[in-house]
């Protein structure tokens, strides 16, 4: 039997927190659905809503090496040969705090084949005038200092039957090359890959499965994915903070519940395959935390903040 999900509201947003795996299920502003979701009694598919600890995407073979041991994952994604998405998607999260408008998860990531450390995990939903925020703390509770990435899985709605018309602004001046199993072997230019979305532009046709970075940032630090309503100009706005190096916009072609239907818009702290490629991993030491934000302002709310 599934665990029963949480809720959390302010004001005319409400949002509900699947405590399998302490993703984001539902959250809706104004009435408006801002993220394709699923339903109470379903389970997540395509990663909606998943928070992906202690790495983000995609490892090649389950393997690394770290401190000169290697080490070896389940592959999670066997068709292409990776361990994909971390380690507590499927995992039951505990409640250590919940009033109306916020809702802390707890986690403790055990010493496990492959990923032998023990990291004490927290996920944070707060829901207030400006919006969503989301804040995760890792602490890592072993003797051994650990490898450690952070990704969340959220996909916006864009108001319109598919993502199509739906005009897309992504502040990224660098864009990873993948191979056909989905690993990081270039980069290139966002102009030189034709995925400039500097500016607002129509989604289209185009098919987005790519790691971005290079993020240009506001004042404040935080860099903005922004996501427009064709039929109504409406533009909803995922941040992230300065924590998080690189985005994955994915428009689901492959899969079909969310095939082109949303837009999921990932924050990761570093690129796939950081395990093996070392690229932005974040090394872990005894009695450390690694602290990461990141949050969306619907449609209808100001943006600032």
């Amino acid at each position: 039997m599934r665990p029963p999900e949480l809720a959390i509201s302010h004001d005319d947003q409400h949002a509900a927190v699947d405590l399998t795996g302490g993703g984001l299920r539902a959250y809706a502003a104004g009435g408006r659905d801002v993220l394709d979701g699923y339903g109470p009694d379903e389970e997540s598919t395509s990663g909606r809503g998943q928070v992906l600890i202690p790495w983000p995407n995609r490892l090649e073979d389950g393997t690394y090496e770290f401190n000169g041991t290697r080490h070896e994952l389940p592959l999670t994604e066997p068709d292409r040969g990776n361990a994909i998405h971390g380690l507590v998607r499927r995992k039951r999260w505990t409640v250590a705090e919940h009033v109306p408008e916020r809702i802390a998860l707890e986690h403790a990531l055990e010493p496990q084949p492959g990923y032998p450390f023990s990291i004490a995990l927290t996920v944070e939903y707060t829901l207030s005038a400006i919006g969503l925020g989301v804040r995760s703390t890792a602490a890592n509770v072993g003797s051994e200092t650990c490898p450690y990435g952070a990704g969340f899985h959220p996909y916006l709605t864009s108001g319109t039957q598919t993502v199509d018309t739906a005009g897309l602004r992504i502040p990224a001046r660098t864009v990873l090359i993948s191979d056909e199993r989905g690993l990081p072997i270039g980069e290139q230019s966002v102009d030189q890959a034709g995925l400039d979305f500097r500016q607002p532009r129509q989604i289209g046709s185009t098919v987005l499965d790519h790691a971005f970075t290079d993020l240009d940032r506001d004042d404040d630090g935080l860099a903005r994915v922004e996501l427009v309503d064709s039929q109504h100009g409406a533009v909803s706005t995922l941040w992230v903070d300065e924590t998080f190096s690189f985005l994955m916009v994915f428009t689901g072609d492959p899969l079909s519940d969310v095939a082109r239907r949303s837009l999921a818009v990932e924050p990761m702290t570093c690129p796939p395959n950081a395990f093996r490629t070392g690229d932005h991993l974040i090394r872990l030491e005894p009695g450390a935390s690694a602290t990461s934000a990141w949050g969306i302002t619907p449609a209808r709310l100001d943006r600032s903040g």
